[in-house]
Protein backbone atom coordinates (compact mmCIF):
# COMPACT_ATOMS: atom_id res chain seq x y z
CA UNK A 1 0.00 0.00 0.00
CA UNK A 2 2.99 2.62 1.29
CA UNK A 3 4.70 1.82 -2.69
CA UNK A 4 0.91 2.40 -4.44
CA UNK A 5 0.83 5.83 -2.29
CA UNK A 6 4.17 6.65 -3.54
CA UNK A 7 3.71 5.51 -7.16
CA UNK A 8 0.52 7.58 -7.27
CA UNK A 9 2.23 11.06 -5.96
CA UNK A 10 5.09 10.49 -8.61
CA UNK A 11 2.65 10.12 -11.23
CA UNK A 12 0.60 13.57 -9.87
CA UNK A 13 3.28 16.00 -11.44
CA UNK A 14 3.71 13.85 -14.28
CA UNK A 15 -0.16 14.13 -15.51
CA UNK A 16 -0.13 17.85 -14.20
CA UNK A 17 2.98 18.28 -16.88
CA UNK A 18 1.03 16.55 -19.72
CA UNK A 19 -1.96 18.66 -19.35
CA UNK A 20 -0.28 22.09 -19.52
CA UNK A 21 1.50 21.05 -22.33
CA UNK A 22 -2.06 19.97 -23.91
CA UNK A 23 -3.09 23.58 -22.97
CA UNK A 24 0.03 25.41 -24.39
CA UNK A 25 0.10 23.34 -27.46
CA UNK A 26 -2.79 24.91 -29.39
CA UNK A 27 -1.76 28.06 -29.38
CA UNK A 28 1.56 27.03 -30.13
CA UNK A 29 -0.05 25.67 -33.68
CA UNK A 30 -2.26 29.10 -33.67
CA UNK A 31 0.80 31.27 -33.09
CA UNK A 32 2.16 31.42 -36.65
CA UNK A 33 -1.32 32.62 -38.22
CA UNK A 34 -2.16 35.20 -35.18
CA UNK A 35 1.35 36.53 -35.92
CA UNK A 36 0.43 37.00 -39.77
CA UNK A 37 -3.08 38.50 -38.62
CA UNK A 38 -1.59 40.75 -35.90
CA UNK A 39 1.28 41.98 -38.22
CA UNK A 40 -0.70 41.95 -41.81
CA UNK A 41 -4.38 42.92 -40.80
CA UNK A 42 -4.78 44.50 -37.43
CA UNK A 43 -1.56 46.42 -36.60
CA UNK A 44 -2.29 48.63 -39.82
CA UNK A 45 -5.57 48.95 -38.92
CA UNK A 46 -4.88 50.44 -35.71
CA UNK A 47 -2.48 52.52 -37.40
CA UNK A 48 -4.79 53.41 -39.80
CA UNK A 49 -7.22 54.79 -37.10
CA UNK A 50 -4.37 56.70 -35.96
CA UNK A 51 -3.09 58.52 -38.91
CA UNK A 52 -6.49 59.86 -39.42
CA UNK A 53 -5.91 61.96 -36.82
CA UNK A 54 -2.50 63.45 -38.55
CA UNK A 55 -2.00 65.31 -41.43
CA UNK A 56 1.43 63.85 -43.51
CA UNK A 57 2.57 63.36 -46.83
CA UNK A 58 4.21 59.94 -46.04
CA UNK A 59 7.65 61.71 -46.59
CA UNK A 60 10.03 60.55 -43.21
CA UNK A 61 11.15 64.01 -43.26
CA UNK A 62 7.90 65.69 -43.05
CA UNK A 63 6.32 65.66 -39.10
CA UNK A 64 2.59 64.23 -38.88
CA UNK A 65 0.89 67.04 -37.74
CA UNK A 66 -2.03 66.41 -35.48
CA UNK A 67 -5.59 68.21 -36.71
CA UNK A 68 -8.33 65.64 -34.58
CA UNK A 69 -10.89 65.23 -36.87
CA UNK A 70 -10.61 67.83 -39.50
CA UNK A 71 -9.80 65.18 -42.00
CA UNK A 72 -13.56 63.28 -41.06
CA UNK A 73 -15.13 67.08 -41.35
CA UNK A 74 -13.67 67.88 -44.85
CA UNK A 75 -14.07 64.33 -46.61
CA UNK A 76 -17.55 64.26 -45.30
CA UNK A 77 -18.00 68.25 -46.60
CA UNK A 78 -16.53 67.01 -50.26
CA UNK A 79 -19.17 66.70 -53.11
CA UNK A 80 -17.04 64.11 -54.66
CA UNK A 81 -17.19 61.89 -51.46
CA UNK A 82 -21.02 61.62 -51.62
CA UNK A 83 -20.74 61.11 -55.33
CA UNK A 84 -18.32 58.20 -54.95
CA UNK A 85 -20.78 57.11 -52.19
CA UNK A 86 -23.47 56.96 -54.66
CA UNK A 87 -21.65 55.37 -57.56
CA UNK A 88 -20.57 52.68 -54.87
CA UNK A 89 -23.61 51.81 -54.24
CA UNK A 90 -24.62 51.58 -58.01
CA UNK A 91 -21.96 49.45 -58.85
CA UNK A 92 -23.57 46.84 -55.97
CA UNK A 93 -26.47 47.48 -56.91
CA UNK A 94 -26.32 47.00 -60.89
CA UNK A 95 -23.54 43.91 -60.17
CA UNK A 96 -26.23 41.69 -58.37
CA UNK A 97 -27.84 40.51 -61.16
CA UNK A 98 -24.60 40.03 -62.92
CA UNK A 99 -23.29 38.23 -59.99
CA UNK A 100 -26.05 35.94 -58.35
CA UNK A 101 -29.20 35.98 -61.02
CA UNK A 102 -27.19 35.02 -64.26
CA UNK A 103 -25.09 32.51 -62.71
CA UNK A 104 -28.25 31.13 -60.83
CA UNK A 105 -30.17 30.65 -63.99
CA UNK A 106 -27.29 29.29 -65.33
CA UNK A 107 -26.71 27.06 -62.85
CA UNK A 108 -29.80 25.81 -62.35
CA UNK A 109 -30.69 25.08 -66.81
CA UNK A 110 -27.65 23.51 -67.11
CA UNK A 111 -27.74 21.37 -64.54
CA UNK A 112 -29.45 18.76 -66.46
CA UNK A 113 -27.38 18.71 -69.24
CA UNK A 114 -25.09 15.54 -70.31
CA UNK A 115 -21.94 15.56 -68.15
CA UNK A 116 -19.29 16.04 -71.20
CA UNK A 117 -21.14 19.13 -72.17
CA UNK A 118 -22.13 20.39 -69.10
CA UNK A 119 -18.49 21.01 -68.07
CA UNK A 120 -17.46 22.22 -71.27
CA UNK A 121 -20.01 24.98 -70.82
CA UNK A 122 -19.38 25.55 -67.59
CA UNK A 123 -15.40 25.98 -68.72
CA UNK A 124 -16.26 28.64 -71.21
CA UNK A 125 -17.97 30.49 -68.69
CA UNK A 126 -15.52 30.43 -66.11
CA UNK A 127 -12.75 31.33 -68.36
CA UNK A 128 -12.67 34.97 -67.74
CA UNK A 129 -12.39 34.53 -64.07
CA UNK A 130 -8.86 33.11 -64.77
CA UNK A 131 -7.38 36.07 -66.93
CA UNK A 132 -5.74 38.76 -65.21
CA UNK A 133 -7.51 41.95 -64.35
CA UNK A 134 -5.31 44.81 -65.61
CA UNK A 135 -4.96 42.22 -69.06
CA UNK A 136 -8.78 42.23 -69.25
CA UNK A 137 -9.37 46.10 -68.89
CA UNK A 138 -6.31 46.29 -71.42
CA UNK A 139 -8.57 44.18 -74.18
CA UNK A 140 -11.78 45.60 -73.00
CA UNK A 141 -10.13 49.41 -73.71
CA UNK A 142 -9.16 48.15 -76.95
CA UNK A 143 -12.39 46.53 -77.72
CA UNK A 144 -14.62 49.35 -76.74
CA UNK A 145 -12.79 52.43 -78.57
CA UNK A 146 -14.64 54.62 -80.21
CA UNK A 147 -12.15 55.33 -83.13
CA UNK A 148 -11.25 51.62 -84.28
CA UNK A 149 -12.88 49.50 -81.15
CA UNK A 150 -14.12 45.89 -82.64
CA UNK A 151 -17.43 46.60 -80.75
CA UNK A 152 -18.09 50.08 -82.01
CA UNK A 153 -16.91 48.68 -85.66
CA UNK A 154 -20.57 46.73 -85.44
CA UNK A 155 -22.06 48.96 -84.29
CA UNK A 156 -21.22 51.52 -87.26
CA UNK A 157 -22.16 48.07 -89.33
CA UNK A 158 -25.26 48.39 -88.08
CA UNK A 159 -26.14 51.95 -88.80
CA UNK A 160 -26.03 53.73 -85.32
CA UNK A 161 -23.73 55.93 -84.17
CA UNK A 162 -20.44 54.96 -82.28
CA UNK A 163 -20.72 54.91 -78.18
CA UNK A 164 -18.78 56.24 -76.23
CA UNK A 165 -18.53 53.75 -73.48
CA UNK A 166 -15.78 55.02 -71.35
CA UNK A 167 -15.72 58.85 -72.08
CA UNK A 168 -19.81 59.67 -71.45
CA UNK A 169 -20.68 60.19 -67.71
CA UNK A 170 -24.14 58.51 -68.15
CA UNK A 171 -22.44 55.29 -70.00
CA UNK A 172 -19.17 54.74 -68.35
CA UNK A 173 -20.33 53.40 -64.83
CA UNK A 174 -22.30 50.71 -66.71
CA UNK A 175 -19.74 49.84 -68.83
CA UNK A 176 -17.49 49.13 -65.86
CA UNK A 177 -20.15 47.47 -63.95
CA UNK A 178 -20.93 44.89 -67.06
CA UNK A 179 -17.17 44.22 -67.56
CA UNK A 180 -16.63 43.48 -63.59
CA UNK A 181 -19.99 41.23 -63.83
CA UNK A 182 -18.49 39.60 -67.02
CA UNK A 183 -15.60 38.62 -65.08
CA UNK A 184 -17.33 37.26 -61.74
CA UNK A 185 -20.27 35.34 -63.93
CA UNK A 186 -17.74 32.32 -63.96
CA UNK A 187 -16.95 32.42 -60.01
CA UNK A 188 -20.70 32.30 -58.92
CA UNK A 189 -21.61 29.90 -61.50
CA UNK A 190 -18.95 27.48 -60.08
CA UNK A 191 -20.42 28.25 -56.58
CA UNK A 192 -24.21 27.39 -57.24
CA UNK A 193 -23.69 24.65 -59.67
CA UNK A 194 -21.78 23.39 -57.00
CA UNK A 195 -24.16 23.48 -54.42
CA UNK A 196 -27.18 22.45 -56.75
CA UNK A 197 -25.15 19.47 -57.77
CA UNK A 198 -25.34 18.42 -53.54
CA UNK A 199 -28.59 18.43 -53.16
CA UNK A 200 -29.88 15.45 -52.29
CA UNK A 201 -31.76 14.07 -55.70
CA UNK A 202 -34.52 11.92 -53.65
CA UNK A 203 -35.92 15.19 -53.26
CA UNK A 204 -36.16 16.18 -56.69
CA UNK A 205 -37.38 12.53 -57.28
CA UNK A 206 -40.53 12.90 -54.69
CA UNK A 207 -41.03 16.00 -55.96
CA UNK A 208 -41.71 14.89 -59.31
CA UNK A 209 -43.63 11.76 -58.19
CA UNK A 210 -45.94 14.32 -56.57
CA UNK A 211 -46.34 15.76 -59.97
CA UNK A 212 -44.75 18.77 -59.63
CA UNK A 213 -43.93 20.71 -62.36
CA UNK A 214 -40.14 21.72 -63.48
CA UNK A 215 -40.80 25.21 -62.13
CA UNK A 216 -42.42 24.21 -59.19
CA UNK A 217 -39.20 21.89 -58.28
CA UNK A 218 -37.29 25.03 -58.98
CA UNK A 219 -39.46 27.13 -56.46
CA UNK A 220 -40.07 24.89 -53.70
CA UNK A 221 -36.83 22.70 -53.55
CA UNK A 222 -34.08 24.19 -55.47
CA UNK A 223 -33.95 27.60 -54.19
CA UNK A 224 -34.90 26.49 -50.71
CA UNK A 225 -31.58 24.44 -50.76
CA UNK A 226 -29.82 26.94 -52.43
CA UNK A 227 -30.49 29.76 -50.56
CA UNK A 228 -27.36 30.05 -48.24
CA UNK A 229 -25.59 29.86 -51.55
CA UNK A 230 -27.14 32.72 -53.19
CA UNK A 231 -26.79 35.04 -49.73
CA UNK A 232 -23.43 34.36 -49.53
CA UNK A 233 -22.81 35.22 -52.81
CA UNK A 234 -25.05 38.31 -52.18
CA UNK A 235 -22.94 38.90 -49.34
CA UNK A 236 -20.03 39.22 -51.09
CA UNK A 237 -21.59 41.09 -53.92
CA UNK A 238 -22.38 44.01 -51.71
CA UNK A 239 -19.46 44.13 -49.11
CA UNK A 240 -16.81 43.84 -52.21
CA UNK A 241 -18.37 44.57 -55.60
CA UNK A 242 -16.87 47.56 -55.47
CA UNK A 243 -13.75 46.38 -54.85
CA UNK A 244 -13.57 44.10 -57.24
CA UNK A 245 -14.13 46.48 -60.07
CA UNK A 246 -11.12 48.76 -58.82
CA UNK A 247 -9.17 47.66 -61.41
CA UNK A 248 -11.37 48.54 -64.25
CA UNK A 249 -11.85 52.27 -62.94
CA UNK A 250 -8.32 52.43 -62.64
CA UNK A 251 -7.06 51.65 -66.31
CA UNK A 252 -10.34 52.29 -68.25
CA UNK A 253 -10.88 55.38 -66.95
CA UNK A 254 -9.00 56.33 -63.93
CA UNK A 255 -12.45 57.53 -61.87
CA UNK A 256 -13.45 59.41 -64.94
CA UNK A 257 -15.23 61.43 -66.86
CA UNK A 258 -16.21 63.87 -64.05
CA UNK A 259 -16.18 61.32 -61.52
CA UNK A 260 -18.57 59.14 -62.92
CA UNK A 261 -16.62 55.95 -62.18
CA UNK A 262 -15.19 56.64 -58.92
CA UNK A 263 -16.06 54.95 -56.06
CA UNK A 264 -15.32 54.53 -52.36
CA UNK A 265 -12.69 52.17 -52.57
CA UNK A 266 -10.91 54.43 -55.58
CA UNK A 267 -11.36 57.55 -53.96
CA UNK A 268 -9.48 55.85 -50.86
CA UNK A 269 -6.82 54.69 -52.96
CA UNK A 270 -7.03 58.38 -54.80
CA UNK A 271 -6.59 60.32 -51.66
CA UNK A 272 -3.55 57.74 -50.14
CA UNK A 273 -1.25 57.24 -53.12
CA UNK A 274 -2.25 59.92 -55.84
CA UNK A 275 -2.41 63.39 -53.79
CA UNK A 276 -0.33 61.66 -50.86
CA UNK A 277 -2.93 62.84 -48.06
CA UNK A 278 -1.96 59.86 -45.62
CA UNK A 279 -4.55 61.86 -43.15
CA UNK A 280 -7.70 61.62 -45.59
CA UNK A 281 -6.55 57.91 -47.00
CA UNK A 282 -7.14 57.06 -43.75
CA UNK A 283 -9.85 58.74 -42.61
CA UNK A 284 -11.86 57.00 -45.47
CA UNK A 285 -10.51 53.71 -44.53
CA UNK A 286 -12.04 54.04 -41.27
CA UNK A 287 -15.06 55.50 -42.30
CA UNK A 288 -15.23 52.96 -45.15
CA UNK A 289 -14.33 49.87 -42.83
CA UNK A 290 -17.16 51.06 -39.73
CA UNK A 291 -19.49 51.23 -42.89
CA UNK A 292 -19.11 48.42 -44.36
CA UNK A 293 -18.87 46.65 -40.81
CA UNK A 294 -22.23 47.72 -39.76
CA UNK A 295 -23.24 46.18 -43.20
CA UNK A 296 -21.79 42.64 -42.76
CA UNK A 297 -23.35 42.66 -38.92
CA UNK A 298 -26.67 43.15 -41.26
CA UNK A 299 -26.34 40.71 -43.58
CA UNK A 300 -24.91 37.88 -41.44
CA UNK A 301 -28.23 38.61 -39.62
CA UNK A 302 -30.19 37.90 -43.00
CA UNK A 303 -28.04 34.85 -43.88
CA UNK A 304 -28.67 33.62 -40.16
CA UNK A 305 -32.23 33.88 -40.49
CA UNK A 306 -33.06 33.29 -43.72
CA UNK A 307 -31.21 30.30 -44.76
CA UNK A 308 -32.65 26.92 -45.00
CA UNK A 309 -30.12 23.68 -44.99
CA UNK A 310 -31.37 20.24 -45.82
CA UNK A 311 -30.40 18.12 -42.25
Amino acid sequence: MAQLSVSRLDAAPVRRRRSGNWRISPWLYLAPAIVTLVVWIYWPLVDALRLSFYQWNMLPSSPQTYVGLDNYVRIFSLPKFWQALRNTAVYVLGLLPLAVLIPLAIAIYTHDLPARSRNIYRAIIFVPMIIAPVVAAAVWRWLLDPGYGMVNAGITWLGFDPVKFLTDPKVAIWTVIVITGWKLIGFSTLILSAANANINPSLIEAARMDGASKWEIIRDVRLPLLSSSILFLVMMTILLGAQWSFTYINVLTGGGPLGATTNIYYLLWDFGFSSMSVGWGSASAVILFIGFGAVAFVLFHFIDRFSFHDN
